[in-house]
């Protein structure tokens, strides 16, 4: 196979998030799509609450276009890394058909609390999406609801803490953080399917990250590659684990 295509363009500076500095978290940019390093704790979209989200600053992403590009997947709020977004129509339509076949291969980073019985693995556990009495809602596992598939391996420990590598064979809401969880190993700082804080402390930002993405774009043409550098809050339990940083 020939080598993958990737792009590297400008890392973030660490500037509050507006239209302008996510221009600076562009990972990969073609006349299609372009894949941007999704910073953690802001929402891809604004939903039914509103609130700041990466879609209202989407006009600074233009590059020369008529419209803005638009969501080709989607991200939890908290969750960083790399996010794909379509050109124009014709784009987007290739896009959700390839995310919507299982033929984008996605890789993830996550810290978790204790570790997998095995280093390397596959959690099969359907997962059903239900709603709590306090009218938020959570995904179970449940033999009855849709499939879901994650393959993963350990690439690090240190004292409680694990690095896993995931790679979701399939796209279900909260996927991972449910398998890690079902493993016995939830992913740090998850309230929902983590335990709670200690009193008198608050849960750390969730410890995942949307490492990389391959994407066979065009029948006959290398796939598009794109990886998103760690997020800074999960820097230490990362190097603690292993984790080596490339120079800048």
């Amino acid at each position: 196979m020939p080598p993958a295509r990737q792009t590297t363009l400008p890392r973030p500076t660490g500037a509050p998030l507006s239209g302008a500095n996510l221009v600076e978290r562009v990972l990969y940019r073609d006349g299609l799509m372009l894949v941007i390093d999704k910073p953690a704790g802001i929402a891809v979209h604004a939903g039914p609450g509103g609130g700041p989200n990466l879609e209202a600053m989407f006009d600074a992403l233009r590059f020369g276009w008529s419209k803005p590009p638009a969501l080709a997947h989607r991200l939890d709020r908290d969750t960083s890394g790399c996010l794909v977004l379509g050109r124009h129509p014709k784009a987007l339509r290739k896009l959700g058909a390839l995310f919507a076949a299982g033929n984008v291969e996605k890789t993830y980073w996550a810290i978790v609390q204790g570790a997998p019985p095995d280093d390397d693995g596959t959690v099969d556990q359907a997962l059903r999406k239900v709603t709590r009495r306090d009218g938020g809602w959570r995904m179970v596992v449940d033999p009855d609801g849709q499939a879901a598939l994650t393959h993963y391996r350990v690439r690090g420990r240190s004292g409680d803490l694990a690095w896993l590598e995931l790679r979701p064979r399939t796209g279900r809401t909260h996927q991972i953080r449910v398998h890690c969880a079902v493993l016995g190993c939830p992913i740090v700082g998850d309230p929902l399917y983590g335990p709670p804080a200690a009193p008198g402390r608050s849960l750390p930002p969730l410890h995942l990250h949307a490492r990389a993405l391959v994407i066979p774009l065009k029948e006959g043409k290398p796939p598009i590659t794109a990886e998103a550098p760690p997020p800074a809050h999960m820097l230490e339990a990362l190097e603690a684990c292993g984790y080596t940083p490339r120079p800048a």
